[in-house]
């Protein structure tokens, strides 16, 4: 029985929302059990490694969301071939960035551990964490791609369960490599590293039944065909690049108005934050097979619509998630709170209360982004991450704490991502005049 277009929406959102949290979570446990197990100085060291692995994921994730909405486009017009050839495409990219980056991690990981701030006490342990995860990232990029093919391929409840599978074991490895084996730093990374193999391992039998329409094809090196996978899928890297520079600029700020007090408090809302903006990120990569199949075939009317449901969903969400953060403030924070600090407290609560009512503006920019990208409008998608990640988020943090102090970097969020939410629905107003069949 065909399903309705509201019916596979649902579907494709809900599983990739539910991979997305697994992974997250992950990302919070991954950081509990360095913090436990080696101390501030291993906390430091992983936050100092993870400008890097937001790099390779960054690049991954680009290549992933740019390959699959390719794949997608061809087979949604009958092109088979082209459609294999734009996967062998993605696994060349991939190849020779993850072959540079695992040179770069066997020859110059400690002068890079100095370069992003390592000091004598920490230096030890970023190197080999640097080392072992950029020795690994043919791993990660592996796993980000079929991922995303595997949605683009109809198979989004088994790249779900892949995610979950992946992120849960990493969650058991890191108490099995540092508690019992007592591996210390190169375990967590290796446990980190085992997570993509063993998710890749839960898709095998996808292939092995021969169930995959997407197969590495002959095809030639075209400049063309290959800017455009970088291009589609661009927002995705810009999104993780500019988050590294926005912690950055904030730790910096917080630093200078609450000291290391605030750096913590605002440690607390972007672990939070990290969990918010990865259900938003589940909402648009599960519409965009979707968007991309519509727009194969020249059903703008359908992309529009999802496109509806996905603004609708993020509203939704928005709602429960404040509602939760807003009510929730004192239990959630004081979770992080170990040491009981009053100040801490007071900081952490009322900069969850204005941080997260940016985050309606964020939800709708993200999936904008991904929307216009499908669409293959990939100029304004770029920009849009760009504005919203950076070029926006970080002066308007340095202005209004001028005026507020730690009340204006807590704005600094909301007020970004409102301004980039009204360029969002002018973008899609104005593209949508560009539609043949403009009717909603």
């Amino acid at each position: 029985m065909k399903r309705s277009l509201f019916g596979e929406y649902i579907r494709y959102v809900t599983l990739q929302i539910l991979g997305m949290l697994g992974l997250s979570c992950y990302i919070l446990a991954d950081t509990f059990f360095i913090s436990r197990w080696l101390g501030s100085g291993g906390l430091a060291a992983l936050n100092i490694a993870l400008p890097i692995f937001s790099i390779i994921n960054g690049i991954a994730l680009m290549l992933g969301m740019g390959g699959g909405a390719r794949f997608m486009l061809r087979v949604s017009v009958g092109e088979i071939g082209e459609a294999c050839q734009a996967f062998t495409r993605t696994i060349r990219i991939a190849a020779v960035s993850a072959f540079l980056i695992m040179l770069a991690g066997l020859t110059y990981a400690r002068q890079i551990a100095v370069l992003l701030g390592a000091d004598e006490t920490v230096l030890d342990m970023t190197t080999v964490y640097l080392r072992t995860i950029m020795l690994c990232a043919p791993l990660f990029m592996a796993n980000h791609i079929l991922l995303s093919f595997l949605r683009n391929d109809g198979a989004p409840r088994l790249a779900m369960t892949a995610m979950l599978t992946g992120s849960f074991a990493n969650i058991f490895l890191d108490w099995v490599f540092m508690y019992l084996f007592r591996l210390g730093m190169f375990g967590a990374a290796f446990a980190t590293c085992l997570a993509p193999v063993i998710s890749i391992g839960v898709t095998l039998p996808h292939y092995f039944k021969g169930k995959n329409r997407f197969h590495l094809y002959p095809t030639g090196f075209s400049s063309q065909e290959s800017s455009i996978i970088l291009l589609t899928g661009g927002s995705a890297l810009i999104a993780e690049l500019s988050n590294g520079v926005v912690i950055f600029a904030f730790n910096l700020l917080m630093q200078r108005y609450a000291g290391n007090t605030g750096v913590a408090a605002y440690g607390i809302i972007a672990n939070i934050a990290l969990v918010v903006i990865s259900v938003f990120t589940g909402v648009s990569q599960g519409m965009q097979p979707l968007i991309s199949r519509s727009t194969g075939k020249g059903r703008s009317k359908d992309a529009r619509t999802l496109l509806l449901y996905g603004i609708g969903t993020v509203i939704l969400l928005f709602g429960l998630m404040y509602a939760g953060t807003a009510l929730l403030a004192e239990p959630v924070t004081s979770v992080f709170n170990s040491e009981n600090d009053p100040e801490l407290q007071a900081l952490s609560v009322r900069g969850m209360r204005i941080y997260f009512t940016g985050a309606l503006g964020a939800g709708l920019n993200i999936i904008t982004a991904v929307y216009l990208s499908c669409r293959e409008h990939v100029r304004p998608a770029n920009i849009l991450s760009l504005m919203r990640g950076l070029f926006v988020i970080v002066p308007t943090a340095f202005l209004l704490s001028l005026v507020w102090k730690t009340t204006g970097v807590w704005l600094a969020f909301p007020v970004t991502e409102t301004l980039c939410a009204i360029g969002s629905i002018a973008c899609i107003l104005y593209f949508r005049k560009l539609d043949k069949d403009s009717e909603w």
